[in-house]
């Protein structure tokens, strides 16, 4: 009967469960179609922008002749009758106020593009948290529609094993997002912007807008740059080339020093012991810890320092992150585990089951935070 009563519940929480996907989906369909109207605006601002630029290049060109025409004819009034130096007065002052005119277009028009730029960057991330629900409630729905008496034998006698489950899936789905946004805003973002600018150099050189090419020639560059980089990035998160390459160590020492760049709190690396390869998937998963540990420092530590420290025995290897934060009480963070609410400590704590070892947080209020971490090296999966 209890079974039969839970498969009722869970049924119906599939149900208004697939009601608000399609919701949650028509809203996306609506950002998105914002988006895509914005994107079209901020092209025509971008060409309309190129055009009035040439025309300010055009201006100040006619400009230059009609004052040196006005000089010429105001110098020889031998040659040149006073109905000479009224036109050439006239010109110069119309030619004047058509480039103070087109200057302040142009300067509209880049207001209004910086401005079109931030609200399409505000409109992704809304769409992108939008996504994140709905990729949220596919995993859910994916999970309860599948066999329902092992759901309810899972609810009933295995209840942490059925949340490992359902995080698996949800890591999966959120790495798979995290890698199509980086991509989406970084590099696919920049090559658009790039084929934009690339059309509006095309059309100054046309016209011999020989300046105005050379700074978007230059903007232009530095744009690709950060694709480039954005790209190295992507790469890197996916799988740090120095981990396979050059061992644990000198990757360490790369993400220690860019953790500092990025978030600008002081760190220390410190090595105790003699530093030897460890089997492969061992070291990946000793970066992921640290990485996990830092990144929990940057979210809840409000810390100024942190530091790692790793030793390597002959048996073990201790992996140590100590940091100057507001510290927690660790009971209550216990219990947020338990509960399954505090997933970045979760990660961190089934990866260190995984490979069969211990971790163990000490911290004081106010005063800091230390996390220990023992993990084994077996003697059979030593690396020659």
């Amino acid at each position: 009967m209890q079974g039969d009563a839970l498969d009722r519940i869970i049924k119906n929480a599939i149900d208004v469960m697939e009601s608000s996907k399609y919701q949650i989906f028509e809203i996306c369909e609506s950002v998105r179609s914002e988006r895509n109207a914005l994107n079209f605006e901020l092209h025509q601002v971008l060409e309309e922008t190129s055009k009035t630029i040439d025309m300010v290049d055009h201006c100040e060109m006619e400009y230059r002749k009609a004052r040196i025409r006005l000089t010429e004819v105001s110098r020889d009034f031998k040659r040149f009758t006073e109905e000479d130096i009224r036109s050439a007065y006239e010109l110069a002052t119309n030619m004047q106020t058509q480039l103070a005119m087109y200057r302040e277009k142009e300067l509209y028009l880049k207001t209004r593009r910086d401005d079109l730029q931030k609200r399409v960057k505000n409109v992704d991330k809304q769409l992108e948290r939008a996504e994140s629900v709905v990729t949220q409630v596919n995993v859910v729905l994916e999970y309860l529609s599948g066999d329902l008496n092992q759901v309810t034998r899972l609810l009933e006698s295995a209840k942490n094993r059925q949340l490992l489950g359902l995080k698996i899936i949800l890591a999966q789905e959120e790495e798979r997002k995290r890698i199509a946004r980086e991509i989406h805003d970084g590099l696919a973002q920049t090559m658009a912007n790039v084929v934009l600018r690339t059309e509006i150099a095309e059309r100054m050189l046309s016209k011999q807008a020989y300046n105005s090419v050379k700074e978007e020639l230059v903007d232009l560059k530095g744009q690709v740059r950060g694709g480039i980089e954005e790209v190295r990035k992507i790469i890197f998160n996916l799988r740090p080339m120095a981990l396979d390459d050059l061992g644990l160590i000198p990757a360490l020492r790369k993400f220690i020093q860019d953790y500092e760049e990025k978030t600008k709190i002081n760190t220390r690396f410190e090595l105790v012991g003699k530093d030897a390869r460890l089997p492969s998937g061992m070291e990946v998963a000793i970066y992921r810890l640290v990485q996990e540990a830092f990144s929990n420092v940057l979210k809840h530590a409000q810390a100024s320092h942190v530091t790692l420290e790793l030793t390597y025995q002959q048996q073990m290897v201790k992996i140590v992150v100590t940091d100057n934060g507001v510290g927690f009480v660790v009971d209550n963070i216990d219990k947020k585990i338990e509960k399954g609410s505090h997933y970045g400590l979760i990660g961190m704590r089934e990866r260190v089951e995984l490979l069969e070892g211990r971790m163990e947080i000490q911290s004081t209020k106010d005063v800091g935070t230390k996390v220990s971490i023992l993990i084994p090296i077996k003697s059979d999966s030593k690396e020659e």
